[in-house]
């Protein structure tokens, strides 16, 4: 992982499902990303005041990437850290690895997204909301 100033801020256990898997018998990698993505709204859900809605304003992902370190296969259920990145005006990047439950040393992928926050109306990026920059590392 890129950023050495980031923090841990959230981990959830996904269960992996005999969908996710592919013909080749293990979890297909565009099934990495939606991992990624349960950990990333899981935390979103956890610091987001109950009367803010992404309705007008909210979250994009400009870039993910994924490096593949060993194949998922059913039935397994893994853990997925999520780490965030410092603060730039209208961004961050998180970070992720995602491990074997029952045994963490077990990696099977690691990975980030850059988020961008827009102003879905004017198509533009707009500066990162405070309870989104609060639980971000400083510069």
């Amino acid at each position: 992982m890129a950023n050495e100033n980031k923090k841990l801020v959230h981990s959830v256990e996904v269960e992996v499902r005999w969908g996710d898997m592919d013909a080749f018998g293990h979890v297909n990698n565009s099934v990495f990303l939606t991992y990624f993505e349960q950990a990333r709204i899981s935390w979103w859900q956890s610091i987001t005041p109950p009367d803010i809605s992404f309705t007008d304003t909210g979250p994009v992902i400009i870039n993910a990437y994924c490096v593949f370190l060993k194949a998922i296969t059913y039935p397994e259920t893994v853990n997925v850290k999520l780490w965030a990145g410092p603060p730039g005006r209208s961004s961050y990047e998180n970070f992720y690895v995602i491990s074997s439950q029952k045994e963490d040393s077990i990696l099977y992928a690691e990975g980030s997204t850059k988020v961008v926050w827009v102003d879905r109306k004017l198509e533009r990026s707009i500066p990162l909301p405070d309870y989104i920059k609060n639980h971000l590392p400083e510069n």
